[in-house]
């Protein structure tokens, strides 16, 4: 389970504590609860008992986002487990997991603050959406899009790279509402 407070910090959604992953003085990282629905919530956080500013935003289905490697390339492995490098590059027929946050709800959902240890499809998955150098991947190549087991937070998506796509192609992910362009490639020979 993943602790409701670090370092004598506590954030609340809609008045009920999220489980955190990192507190700084400049940066708190939670886990938004699955049991909350789209639109508007109330946040606000607790340091030693202080409560500050109530803040209110909206929360959206899902904003996915690839996770960055310092050289521009999307954080991917091989189906080993293997990390995707210019020196360890994908081929066509490979599976490769891709992995990202903010794709959503998924089932079944991982209970609050629970590091699960199963693998949980996205409900959005219909809607999921990948481009790679600017050509939509036929969703038949999307082989599982959801929760990574072991790992709070972290979703992947498995993607048999299709047959023809260019090397070191952009790779752009969407759950519905497109996002703008991240200039993240993957490394596929």
């Amino acid at each position: 389970m993943l602790p409701f407070e670090l370092n004598y910090v506590r954030v609340y959604v809609q008045n009920q504590p999220v489980p955190l992953l990192f507190v700084s003085p400049g940066q708190i990282n939670f886990i938004m609860s699955n049991e909350q629905l789209p639109g508007p919530v109330r946040i606000r956080v607790v340091t030693e008992g202080i409560t500050g500013p109530e803040v209110i935003v909206t929360l959206v289905d899902s904003a996915p986002a690839l996770f960055a490697r310092p050289d521009n390339y999307a954080l991917a492995t091989d189906a080993k487990g293997k990390l995707l490098t210019v020196d360890n590059r994908a081929h066509a027929g490979d599976i490769v997991v891709i992995y990202a946050t903010g794709l959503g709800r998924t089932s079944p959902a991982a209970r609050s603050g629970e590091i699960p240890r199963y693998a949980g499809q996205i409900l959005t998955f219909k809607a999921l959406k990948i481009t790679l150098a600017g050509k939509t991947v036929d969703p038949i190549y999307i082989k599982y899009a959801g929760l990574t087991p072991g790992s709070a937070g972290l979703y992947q998506i498995n993607l048999e790279v299709p047959a023809g796509t260019d090397p070191d192609p952009e790779i752009q992910i969407t759950a519905g509402t497109p996002l703008p362009p991240t200039n993240l490639k993957i490394p596929i020979q």
